[in-house]
């Protein structure tokens, strides 16, 4: 129902197309959607996997079937792992999934629409999950397999899942033992990595510039909401580095008093969860959500930030650590398993059933504006024709595409008053040349397209058809707000090579994510069938 709630809006008819977020009705495999470009490789295999359901379902469904999907999971797999490891009941289970669905978080990524990042976020309690039972003696290496892979829909999503995985080793069992969990564990991530360690290490985008990576740097460090510093927001599971992507009550001192009834919740629950014997089985969690708050927060300052920077400019693939808040999906498995022992700490004052519902409409009161696609934020919408037809008639003669305006972003009166990603690089058969430049409160964060910034420099200054066409440019196209033109210019770039060996990598993470799911399913069912 949360889940719902959440996202009803985006549910009618229409596409999502809000910020990061943006969904088409059909996407193909072309070179960057296998990580074959300029730009580093952040949507893999997101891109693959929507270019390739999209051939038989609307890319647009896709979309939304997985946003919902990741909210869904997030609230189940909180509720599982509390069952799980406190045994803490309806009530708990009930608060845990209000937690795990309506809080800062959920609500300034949605905003960000970084829908895919929340499929990874879903799957961490059952990643948690799925370690304590193998430890325990009653779970299946298929479990954790599968939600690995499931996370891998992005990197930071697979990261998370590992992150979580190799935490929950720490929890004492029976069953299997640390080392044969851990290597279960890393061996499901390597594979569900494939498709973006072989995209990095072939394409060109882990040279960044040491300017570049440092303007991303600072751009992307987590922020204070008001009243509350960096540490008080992170600490209320908010801060995004995008103040344009938080809702209306996180922008005011509301957030303090949102953020005390958030720790006053999980608060509750503490002197259950760190009493023995349960302290043995939820330590490792939260230690890691302190970890998960504290670490972005140092990292936000101006020490944290040169010690970024130092190390990005030493190992350019840590550019993934910029963005320091997303990290803090990390601290929702031991903040639901905390709330979830609220009803157990209070139980001589307060019926658990009482408990449950105090909780849960106090999480949710204190965020009234992520109900109903944040606000109407978050909507489905229609793109005018001219853009069917404009990809019609690219695909029909892919070549690349340059795009004027210039910007990555656009700013539509039909998609709505927030910014988003153009939509006709997830449209056509042709790669479009985009810098990846971004402007962020006036500043831009260049992007990794040096040969797009160099088409996009000949463009503004008037290049002849012929200039461009030698510049390998086939198409040209003007979007406007209402309306988008397409000329031909007739140019080629010759392909990409290494195509074989990145769907090769792609195919890898759907085998396990496909022979994981069929290996847990048949498990289940035999599991099944043995009970009386």
């Amino acid at each position: 129902m949360l889940s719902l709630l959440v996202t009803a809006p985006v549910l009618g008819p229409g596409y999502l197309l809000l910020r990061d977020a943006v969904s088409t009705p059909r996407s193909y495999l072309t070179d960057a959607a296998l990580g074959l470009s300029e730009a580093a490789p952040r949507a893999l295999p997101q891109d693959f996997f929507i270019a390739v359901t999209s051939a038989v379902l609307d890319g647009g469904v896709v979309v939304k079937l997985l946003l919902v999907g990741g909210l869904w999971l997030a609230g189940w797999g909180a509720a599982r792992l509390a069952a799980e490891v406190l045994a803490a009941g309806l009530p708990g289970q009930f608060i845990a999934a209000t937690l795990a669905v309506w809080n800062p978080y959920v609500a300034e990524r949605l905003l960000q629409g970084h829908w895919s990042l929340l499929v990874g976020y879903g799957c961490l309690p059952w990643v948690a999950t799925a370690v304590v039972r193998l430890r325990t003696g009653c779970g299946s290496p298929f479990a954790l397999a599968f939600w690995i892979a499931v996370a891998g829909l992005t990197p930071t999503g697979l990261l998370l899942a590992l992150l979580v995985a190799l935490t929950c080793v720490a929890v004492p069992g029976d069953g299997w033992g640390r080392v044969r969990v851990a290597a279960v564990g890393f061996l499901a991530a390597v594979l569900a990595a494939l498709p973006w360690l072989t995209a990095a290490l072939l394409g060109g985008a882990v040279n960044a510039s040491a300017a570049e990576s440092s303007a991303g740097i600072h751009a992307f460090a987590a922020r204070a909401e008001p009243g509350l510093g960096t540490l008080g927001s992170l600490a209320g599971l908010g801060g995004i580095w995008n103040s344009a992507a938080t809702p209306a009550s996180r922008a005011s001192l509301f957030a303090v008093l949102a953020t005390v009834v958030l720790l006053g919740v999980v608060a509750a629950g503490l002197p259950v969860v760190l009493r023995a014997p349960a302290r043995r089985m939820t330590l490792p969690l939260l230690v890691l959500a302190a970890v998960a708050v504290i670490g972005p927060a140092l990292l936000a300052t101006g020490p944290g930030l040169a010690f970024v920077e130092s190390a990005v400019r030493a190992i350019p693939g840590l550019g993934v650590l910029r963005d320091g808040q997303k990290w803090v999906a990390l601290a929702m498995p031991g903040y639901t398993l905390a709330a979830a022992a609220a009803p157990l700490t209070l139980h001589r004052r307060l019926p658990a059933s009482a408990t449950a519902a105090v909780c849960c409409v106090a999480l949710i009161a204190v965020l009234p504006d992520l109900a109903w696609g944040l606000g109407g934020q978050m909507r489905a919408v229609h793109y005018p024709a001219g853009w069917a037809a404009a990809a019609a008639q690219i695909n029909a003669d892919p070549r690349p595409v340059a795009v004027l305006p210039p910007d990555m972003m656009r700013q539509f009166s039909w998609s709505g008053p927030a910014p988003v990603l153009d939509p006709l690089p997830r449209w056509v058969r042709a790669d479009v040349l985009s810098t990846g430049d971004l402007s962020i409160g006036g500043h831009t964060v260049p992007g990794e397209g040096a040969r797009a910034r160099a088409v996009q420099d000949m463009l503004l200054s008037g290049a002849s058809p012929q200039q461009l066409a030698d510049a390998g440019v086939g198409w040209v196209v003007r979007e406007t707000d209402g309306d988008v033109a397409v000329q031909r210019i007739g140019g080629s770039a010759p392909a990409a090579t290494h195509r074989g060996l990145l769907i090769v990598a792609h195919l890898v993470w759907l085998g396990l994510l496909i022979g994981a799911g069929v290996g847990l399913a048949a498990q289940t069912v035999r599991a099944a069938r043995r009970r009386p």
